[in-house]
């Protein structure tokens, strides 16, 4: 049983786009957790009018769902129609994601505990993770053996992390207020950062830092920030107008710059005047889209924009233009200069760039890993080469004559040693707080 139902969405100067839904039944399997709902899902979104295109109408949707009998959504197609995203579900609880993947990617997985929650996520060709409950706490151990404590305090909706045991031994800590807000942060050296808040909005109206020099903000009404008064007396402030929108900032030093809007109903500049006078001038489409940009020295850009919202082409002065081309993913498969000379792209399923060929017929390629890492790289016919650890961290490059540079890391993955093409090494090391203390 399947009912359709459409709607429409549409703003005053923007195409219009149509949904339709797939209805499933209104109750879910006995003895799960989860209330019933209405059985509505999103199916499909339909380009249905453009008023740039009156004429020209996608035959195929911008996107598009598809669900598991229980409601449950399975997949994700883009406007070519290719898969992009994908889940699987517990055949036993309802809602209960274990496995999703990206287009080109290999699929990630999660088991659960009794209670629903995640013990386990695996993720092939990368780190896996185990989690580990208590009462007030949740270890997460990596698959190269890391681990990192997070100890909460609260309940339901107010449960916050305020203390952090990293994974090389440093704790960090963090105080919240009776409404769940930030209000004090210690790093791993000790140092405490304060921060004030306004009672109602919940606003940072200052800011004290380790050393007991404060940072003051003040707002309007609308919660916008006006002023910025910091340690040593100097300020900057903000304008704006009834509507909202910024229309002058005046740095700490007093140079102030200004903003100017042509159409009262948009959010988007089209002047900008700086401390000296000079202005800058912006001219927006309809949805928001960069059409003209002039610079203090009148000089013009101008720039043209597919029904996608992709730039197709830059005009500058002197007749000096590109042009862009898209496939129906939306990649970029090529760019013409002013001297016709084109330049191409191509693409691996999962979407990564793997061909260059330059307007001379040469051509340089990228091998990738499965999980999106570069690999290879193919130039003139040479190669340089990168190689990985679990964590994604580069441990090795290999030049185009075979010489080899090699990184080392601590558990936190911070730079600790690097072994250079000529066979020196350089070490580093770091404080609590993770800023680099020595190099040699």
């Amino acid at each position: 049983f399947r009912k359709q139902r459409a709607t429409s969405l549409s703003s005053p100067a923007g195409p219009r786009s149509a949904s339709s839904s797939s209805a499933f039944p209104d109750t879910l399997p006995a003895g799960t957790e989860y209330g019933a709902d209405n059985g509505i899902r999103l199916e499909a979104v339909w380009l249905t009018h453009d008023p740039a295109y009156p004429d020209e109408q996608p035959t195929a949707p911008l996107a598009r769902y598809t669900y598991t009998a229980s409601g449950e959504l399975r997949a994700v197609y883009d406007r070519s129609g290719t898969q992009v995203r994908g889940f699987t579900y517990d055949a036993e609880h309802a809602g209960r994601m274990v496995a999703h993947h990206y287009a080109g990617r290999p699929e990630s997985r999660y088991r659960y505990d009794d209670t629903g929650r995640v013990t386990e996520q695996v993720n092939p060709e990368g780190l896996d993770y185990r989690f580990e409950y208590g009462e007030s706490r949740v270890i997460i151990t990596d698959s190269l053996n890391r681990r990192e404590v997070l100890y909460t305090e609260g309940e339901g909706g107010l449960k916050r992390v305020v203390k952090k045991e990293h994974a090389d031994g440093s704790i960090t800590r963090s105080e919240y207020d009776e409404a769940g807000r930030l209000k004090a942060q210690t790093d791993a050296a000790g140092r405490r950062t304060e921060y004030s808040l306004h009672m109602a909005s919940g606003a940072v109206t200052a800011m004290t830092g380790p050393d007991g020099r404060t940072v003051r903000y003040g707002y309007n009404s609308q919660r916008q920030v006006t002023s910025v008064t910091y340690p040593d007396g100097l300020r900057s402030s903000r304008e704006y107008d009834e509507r909202g929108r910024l229309t002058a900032e005046t740095s700490r030093s007093g140079e102030t710059t200004r903003y100017s809007y042509d159409d009262p109903a948009s959010e988007l500049p089209t002047g900008i005047q700086d401390a000296t006078g000079s202005t800058k001038q912006m001219a927006w489409s309809r949805y928001g889209q960069l059409l003209a940009f002039t610079d203090c020295s009148g000089y013009t850009t101008r720039y043209e924009y597919d029904r996608y919202g992709q730039q197709t082409a830059v005009h500058r002065e002197e007749g000096i233009s590109t042009y862009s081309s898209y496939n129906p993913r939306g990649q970029l498969v090529s760019q013409r200069d002013a001297q016709g000379r084109e330049t191409r792209y191509e693409y691996s399923a999962a979407g990564d760039l793997t061909a260059t060929v330059s307007p001379d017929g040469k051509r340089s390629t990228i091998e990738y890993d499965k999980r999106g890492r570069p690999v290879s790289v193919t130039e003139g016919g040479l190669t340089r080469s990168m190689g990985y650890d679990a964590a994604g961290r580069i441990t090795v490059l290999t030049n185009e004559n075979g010489s080899q540079s090699t990184f080392r890391y601590d558990p936190v993955d911070r730079l600790t040693e690097q072994r250079g093409f000529d066979g020196r090494t350089q070490r580093y090391q770091y404080d609590l707080t993770g800023k680099l203390t020595q190099s040699e």
